[in-house]
């Protein structure tokens, strides 16, 4: 999906933001532009961080997000922030630098990761993204709490363990199912499609969807050819996004009894990091499973 745009008016709003942790509350501060961030980060730090993250409704459109009072104040007080980058929230960007405070951490997972602008920015859906998360947040919470450094290194431990459930469901779909052929509405799952060793097809539609722009004629002809010709074996979709383009594929892949899987940009409600990975997964694999014409 395309980056979010600009934030109007941050600046007036930092007028009344509060810098700087309650006295009363001991714990580390964080701020997280994307809820799977904030869950990640909550992992590590137990209770001792306080989390705040800002994208946490899965069932509200990116597009839609505006800023508020309140979350100037958050970001303003936090002491770690944490970022997607590569040019997905670059309202994040315009908020710290409006607001500067001084010690804060900010992990900008695209530099992490070694991702830039231009490049698939939905990075959380590749494998090896959460634990190089989860480590530089164990560095950055020792760092700013250095007397429960025992703990950090614990929960890291244990977040990095129970992501195994998911490279091993990532390895099985793969010997199963790598080379197939797939498509897609935008290039939300494509770091996880490249890890189960798909062959992605469509990608110039995808690209034009997830910028806003009118995908090509002779792109949109050939997508449906895909799905009416059965030349690939599932659709994926954001369920988060609303476009009649994309609505008329959906409805077309059904029609051709093409199995069609909807993905999310944030994480659902009730649901930690690894379960949305692996019920994502879930649903691929069956969809991989079944009819192929």
């Amino acid at each position: 999906m395309k980056p979010l745009g600009p934030l109007a008016a941050a600046c007036g709003f930092l007028l009344v933001a509060c810098v700087g942790a309650s006295a009363q509350d001991a714990r580390v501060a964080v701020v997280a532009a994307e809820n799977f961030y904030g869950d990640i980060a909550a992992q590590i730090a137990g209770d001792r961080a306080s989390v705040v993250s800002i994208m946490s409704n899965p069932d509200q459109d990116p597009h839609l997000f505006e800023t508020t009072p309140s979350i100037v104040r958050d970001i303003a007080a936090a002491r770690i922030v944490i970022l997607n980058g590569a040019d997905y929230d670059p309202w994040m960007d315009k908020l710290l630098k409006a607001a500067p405070t001084p010690g804060r951490t900010v992990v900008t997972v695209a530099d992490i990761v070694g991702r830039k602008a231009g490049d698939n920015p939905h990075l959380w859906y590749d494998p090896n993204t959460a634990p190089a998360v989860a480590k530089a947040l164990s560095e950055a919470f020792t760092a700013s709490d250095p007397a429960h450094r025992a703990e950090y290194a614990q929960r890291l431990g244990t977040f990095v363990a129970s992501l195994e459930p998911i490279r091993h469901k990532v390895a099985e779909i793969r010997a199963r199912h790598g080379r197939v052929a797939v498509t897609a509405t935008e290039p939300v799952f494509g770091d996880m499609a490249a890890a189960l060793d798909l062959e992605m097809r469509n990608q110039h539609f995808q690209l034009a969807i997830m910028n806003n722009t009118e995908p090509a004629a002779r792109d949109v002809a050939a997508f449906e050819r895909d799905l009416r010709q059965h030349k690939v074996r599932m659709l994926l979709f954001n369920k988060q996004a609303s476009d009649k383009a994309v609505q008329r594929l959906v409805d077309l892949a059904h029609a051709a009894r093409i199995p069609v899987v909807g993905v999310t940009e944030t994480e659902p409600a009730g649901m930690s990091f690894q379960d949305w990975m692996l019920a994502e997964l879930g649903e691929v694999e069956k969809a991989l499973a079944g009819p192929s014409s």
